[in-house]
């Protein structure tokens, strides 16, 4: 009966595919991202993406900090939205605007830093390319994901901060 059974699952064929490939779409989707809502919040309101900028740069620690106490206050709605199972729809929504704020606080971040290093205030896309290409560097890297998750949090951190002051 067991020759059976193996026989039977002998057949079976599961593929997971490549982690090359799964890292790589990783930081295309990282660069992206950065580059695509950085523009856009660039053509609506740059001025407030330039203060914005400064204030995570002024106080890195506080604006992680922030990020974080950000991250854990939306973890946190959004379960007891979800428990109350009425509040489901509504936890939905939510998770969204969070995601939408994290990225638009990550992609500031990102362009801070590009602003450091290229140094051209009068052309703010190229700063933003570098920033993007520096979050899709890290996240190509792997363990670099961890440090562009850190900055993505201290830009919410600092889109959060701005908000509450």
């Amino acid at each position: 009966m067991l020759s059976t059974l193996l026989l039977l699952q002998s057949d079976v064929n599961i593929s997971v595919g490549s982690p090359i490939s799964g890292v790589l779409g990783g930081a295309v989707t990282a660069f992206l991202t950065t580059l695509v809502v950085g523009a856009i919040v660039l053509a609506i309101r740059p001025e407030y993406v330039r203060q914005t900028a400064a204030s995570f740069l002024d106080d890195l620690v506080g604006s992680l900090v922030y990020g974080v106490i950000g991250l854990v206050g939306v973890a946190c709605i959004t379960f007891l939205l979800v428990i109350t199972l009425i509040g489901i729809p509504l936890a939905v929504l939510f998770v969204l605007l969070a995601y939408l704020l994290w990225a638009v606080g990550a992609a500031i971040a990102f362009f801070a830093i590009g602003e450091r290093l290229v140094d051209r205030p009068d052309e703010p896309l190229v700063a933003l390319a570098v920033g993007a290409g520096i979050n899709g560097a890290l996240v190509l890297t792997g363990i670099g994901s961890i440090v562009a998750l850190c900055i993505g949090a201290g830009g919410f951190g600092a889109v959060v901060r701005r908000w509450l002051e």
